[in-house]
Order: structure tokens, then C-alpha cells, then sequence
């Protein structure tokens, strides 16, 4: 069967063409994969993410804008992407978790407390904990805080709002 036949089969619901039509450009989305990952582990992966995504968006695929290759490419890309972000955003928390640990070790060893609340903080997100700290450590206003971060002053006023509201929670 011709794959225009089998595209419009699947999009009128016929999930053997859709598994056939698949089946077709498995290779070619890895192979592609491949390439761009230099891991044939996570290709795989990004390869069954891909084929996943595309059965369930399958009802998006416009057949006259773009080839249904092309449209797996972008699926298999953006995933890709997507997951190069994830891996940055965990390797950045395992630094900061890295570093609170380092903090209390040398605290520790210094003979220093390690204040509850610093725990406390560590929890927050930057977004929430930058403003906190510049209100309540360092006394500024809100209007100041918003400019330093370039943000509204009802935004700072809100995290450190919201921010004041989960440490007091971790505290107990």
C-alpha cells in the first residue's frame, strides 16, 4: 500500500495503518537520531518517545503542509531538545545539592551551626529564595528587589510572599 493511502487511512482511525506506516520510518528516525545523539541507548529511546508522540498527535498531522516524515522529525527533534534541557536542568541541581552539602560539611567542621532555616531555603526555588533573601537578609524594599531582578514589584511582593509561606511550612 502506498503511504498517502496508508497516512489518510490512519488519520481516519485505522491504527493497523498507522502501526504500518510507523513501522516504515522507524529505521529512518533512528538512523536520524542516531546521529544527533552519538548513543544508541537514547536514540532508541527518543525513537519509541517518537513513535509514541506521533500516535497520539497523529489527528495534527496536516498531509499538505509537510511530508509525514518530516513531521516525525520534528517530533524526534523537539523531544531531543527537550530532553538536552532536562539532563542540564538535574545536572544543575545535583551542583546546588553538591554545594548545600558542601556548605554543611564546612560549617560542620568549622564548628558552625547550620541553621534549620538554611535547609529551609535550599528547597525554594531561585525564583522564590533570590527575593526572600534580598527582602528579610538584606532589607530591601520591593521596589528595589523588582528592579534588581527585573521584575513587576507586586511579583517580588508576591514570591516573597509565597517564599515566606514554604519556609514557615519546612519549619514547622
Amino acid at each position: 500500500m502506498e503511504e498517502h493511502e496508508l497516512i489518510r487511512q490512519a488519520l481516519r482511525g485505522d491504527h493497523a495503518a498507522l502501526s504500518q506506516l510507523l513501522q516504515l520510518h522507524y529505521d529512518f528516525v533512528y538512523k536520524y537520531l542516531l546521529k544527533i545523539t552519538m548513543h544508541p541507548a537514547m536514540a532508541e529511546d527518543l525513537t519509541q518517545e517518537t513513535m509514541i508522540k506521533s500516535i497520539e498527535k497523529i489527528s495534527l498531522y496536516k498531509e499538505k503542509s509537510s511530508k509525514f516524515s518530516s513531521w516525525l522529525m520534528t517530533i524526534a527533534t523537539r523531544l531531543y531538545i527537550d530532553q538536552g534541557r532536562r539532563r542540564k536542568r538535574e545536572k544543575l541541581w545535583q551542583e546546588e545539592q553538591q554545594s548545600l552539602r558542601y556548605m554543611q560539611w564546612q560549617a560542620g567542621n568549622q564548628h558552625e551551626d547550620w541553621p534549620d532555616v538554611l535547609n529551609a531555603l535550599s528547597e525554594l526555588s531561585e525564583d522564590s529564595r533570590i527575593p526572600l533573601i534580598l527582602k528579610h537578609y538584606y532589607g530591601y524594599t520591593y521596589e528595589e528587589i523588582g528592579s534588581i531582578l527585573a521584575i513587576a514589584e507586586g511579583t517580588a511582593k508576591s514570591r516573597v510572599h509565597h517564599a515566606l509561606k514554604q519556609v514557615r511550612k519546612e519549619l514547622g
